[in-house]
């Protein structure tokens, strides 16, 4: 309804309004010119009435003229169609029974007209329901009527009056006019709905080609970023690979300390360039869906003291004291579950911890929750004195590429992505992170995790022996698939450091004739080269004759961040994995656990 028409309102298009429907517009419509052809109608009769000197009939007459105009009035001021129809139904069924009991006491086409009238308007205008309901009301007493005047018993005291022929002429005319009028307005706008339907359908139609198009278009934008970040992440890593790998060498080779000290400014630098990376690199693999969580064996206590190893040089780089506690009941226990996210998740919101503390300490605590014999509900909590957060900024830490101001970047720096990483890994696993935090005084990041537990015992691991001829780390023969000079140029350095002279193979097709012709103890195998990539290069080493060379253990290397490299690592048939840039002693110790030299 329009809520500006004013009462002296009498035009049609300010009570129509779009939120209306075509059939509600319609029968508004139908009102609106029904109710003028009525007045027209009922003012021609009226006339020709009080010539014919039937003021009786003049006066009912006139009545239902002013209940007329009354209604159009409420029309045009309030377009409330439905009760309006309701009144004029009433009037009419009134007129005809006392048209038919009292004043005519007789049925005629007056009366066949009116109850046609009557059960097309209900029907159109108020459905199913009421349309029955008032043909019934109209039909039956005429129907009774009928039989008791086939049967004369029909008696009243009144006397019929009798209309002429003049206006009997006026009232069926203007009753046929009704009539196809209703029909031919309602006949309009069925097919104006019918054919707004079959719009809407092909436009519904064509809506969802569009949104076919669109889905398929965001996909491949997708695609498209996954393989941009992978590319630029290889060719981010390739080039950090050599800047890491070699200030490790040089602090390898007992530098001064002035130079020790630029050096490890350069390793710093480099390490959070990296740790920068790592961080897009990890949230776009979450954002993606291509998380997918392992369910292996693993000791839970020696998983944290790995995690708070390589974090207390950090804490006590900036004079903090770290503390790490586990129950004690947890010693005994190897669960199942994913070492890696658990890994990502403790870590990061412990090097948040060191990050936004000055001093003071920085508590990491691990507690049994529930111990129900097959499962264990254990609560991890990392503590820290540090700046804090304000309450109103609690949950904006958690947004990506977010932190709690603009003053906490340029201070603390970082992508804002490490607590944006660790809530949605819990989430993946329907767990929540709980928050407390002061201002000033420092805050407290904990999550309950349940692990199932492993009631095997575990097996004593059987010491490798190593292949015949290789006692040292320096008789170890190392074929190398690398085709950037400058890897080559670093992993040649590197293993000469070890006392190992590495052979060569500039790509995957020149690998696998080495290792044809050649003795090898193992491979290190990038996977992104030319002519023949890693993955088929290891696949095709797999399918020697030659059962020995079949075996040899082969470690990827690459600097690739694609989201399912490490399954196609393991289904190339290759036995471990090292990311560019890697560690030396994490190479190294990957190397003698596969060749079976004593570390």
């Amino acid at each position: 309804m329009n809520r500006e028409v004013g009462f002296f309102n009498f035009s049609i298009n300010k009570i129509l309004t779009k939120d209306q429907t075509i059939l509600d517009q319609a029968r508004i419509r139908l009102l609106y010119y029904g109710l003028w052809l009525a007045m027209i109608a009922l003012s021609a009769v009226l006339i020709n009435i009080f010539l014919e000197h039937q003021y009786v009939l003049g006066i009912s007459t006139s009545i239902l003229l002013l209940s007329i105009v009354i209604l159009f009035k409420y029309l045009t001021f309030r377009p409330r169609w439905g009760i309006i129809s309701h009144i004029l139904l009433v009037l009419a069924t009134m007129v005809n029974l006392c048209s038919v009991f009292i004043i005519l006491q007789h049925v005629d086409i007056l009366t066949a007209q009116l109850i046609v009238l009557i059960v097309v308007f209900s029907f159109y205008m108020l459905g199913q329901t009421c349309g029955l309901f008032y043909s019934l009301v109209n039909l039956i007493p005429v129907l009774l009527f009928l039989i008791l005047e086939y049967d004369n018993n029909y008696i009243i005291a009144l006397k019929p009056k009798i209309i002429d022929e003049s206006t009997l002429i006026i009232a069926v005319f203007a009753n046929f006019i009704l009539i196809i009028f209703i029909q031919n307005h309602f006949y309009t706008a069925f097919v104006k709905s019918i054919q707004q339907l079959k719009e809407t359908a092909e436009a519904r139609g064509e809506l969802n080609i569009e949104f076919e198009k669109a889905i398929e278009k965001t996909e491949k934008s997708s695609q498209a970023k996954s393989e941009f970040l992978s590319t630029m992440s290889h060719e981010i890593r390739t080039p950090l690979n050599a800047v890491i790998g070699m200030s490790n060498l040089l602090m390898m080779g007992n530098p001064r300390p002035d130079q020790k000290e630029n050096l490890d400014i350069l390793k710093f630098s480099a390490n959070n360039l990296l740790a920068l990376v790592n961080d897009v690199l990890d949230f776009n693999k979450i954002e993606s869906g291509k998380v997918v969580f392992e369910n292996i064996k693993f000791n839970l206590v020696e998983l944290m003291q790995n995690i708070c190893g390589g974090q207390i040089l950090k804490a006590e780089e900036k004079g903090l004291e770290f503390k790490c506690d586990m129950d004690d009941s947890l010693k005994s226990k190897v669960v199942f579950g994913d070492p890696t996210r658990l890994t990502q998740i403790i870590f990061n919101l412990i090097s948040n911890a060191i990050k936004f503390t000055h001093e003071g300490n920085v508590w990491v605590k691990v507690t049994t929750l529930e111990d129900r014999h097959n499962t264990v509900t254990i609560n991890f909590l990392v503590k820290d004195t540090g700046i804090g957060i304000e309450k109103e900024n609690l949950d904006i830490i958690f947004e990506p590429f977010t932190q709690e101001s603009i003053t906490t970047t340029r201070q603390y720096g970082g992508t804002g992505l490490g607590l944006a990483i660790v809530k949605r890994l819990l989430e993946l696993q329907g767990l929540q992170m709980s928050v407390s935090s002061h201002p000033g005084k420092g805050s407290e990041f904990s999550f309950h995790m349940e692990f199932p537990v492993s009631t095997e015992k575990v097996a004593e691991q059987v010491e490798k022996q190593p292949p015949a001829g290789i006692d040292s780390l320096g008789n170890m023969r190392v074929l190398i698939a690398e085709d950037n000079l400058v890897n080559v140029m670093l992993m040649k350095k590197l293993f000469s450091k070890w006392g190992i002279t590495p052979t060569i193979a500039e790509n995957g097709e020149r690998a696998i004739e080495m290792v044809q012709y050649g003795n090898f103890d193992i491979i290190l195998m990038d996977l992104q080269m030319p002519i023949l990539n890693g993955f088929d290069a290891a696949t095709e080493i797999r399918k020697m004759r030659d059962p020995k060379k079949a075996s040899i253990p082969i470690i990827a290397l690459t600097a690739s961040a694609l989201f399912d490299i490490k399954e196609r690592v393991f289904s190339s048939g290759m036995n471990d994995y090292v990311s560019k840039p890697f560690k030396p002693e994490e190479l190294r110790e990957k190397m003698q656990n596969l060749v079976g030299i004593p570390g």
